[in-house]
């Protein structure tokens, strides 16, 4: 099974695919992970797009990526067979952020390990760079981008799953085990 969780930054896409990648025993490739370097500086797409295809190569069962990085979609979602999508509303998304944010403010947790790249207060509510204004500025994009992806037929060997209500992510954690 291969699988790429997607939805707007926030939205627990990393939270899913780390809990479906467990169930499923294959990796879980983190986007976020593969690009960023130290000093929140990203890597160039052409090793970017390298790492990408090393760390999917290197299961043959299957994998869950989690992120967007839509200059990845023709990687990707060339040999995905689903793609979750975590449309949760805009309220949702906003609060899960915040909470997210604050967490990570006061832990000092190193984001992508080796990477020295923590949150900081200044960086998250005062920088024109915030992970907040990005989720906010990305939330109506994503919704669009998705649905036309949903119908486009470039697609049609992937399955879309929709999730718009958190009761529907737990629904889905809770019956993992069976499938």
């Amino acid at each position: 099974m291969k699988i790429n969780v997607v939805g707007t930054s926030g939205s627990g896409k990393s939270t899913l695919a780390r809990q479906l990648a467990s169930v499923l025993e294959v990796p879980h490739i983190q986007l976020d992970q593969l690009y960023w370097q130290a000093g929140w500086q990203g890597t160039p797409d052409d090793e970017f797009f390298a790492r990408l295809r090393r760390a999917m190569a290197a299961s043959l069962d299957g994998w869950v990526i989690d992120g967007n990085f839509d200059r990845t979609r023709h990687i990707k979602w060339h040999e995905a067979d689903v793609v979750i999508w975590l449309d949760l509303g805009f309220w949702r998304v906003l609060s899960q952020s915040v909470r997210r944010a604050i967490t990570r403010i006061v832990t000092r947790e190193e984001l992508w390990p080796g990477t020295g790249n923590r949150e900081s207060f200044r960086q998250t509510f005062l920088s024109r760079r915030s992970i907040l204004l990005w989720s906010l500025g990305t939330w109506r994009q994503n919704r669009r981008r998705y649905l036309e992806a949903m119908i486009d037929p470039t697609y049609r060997h992937i399955r879309f799953v929709r999730l718009t209500h958190q009761a529907e992510v737990d629904t889905l954690v809770r019956r993992l085990p069976l499938l």
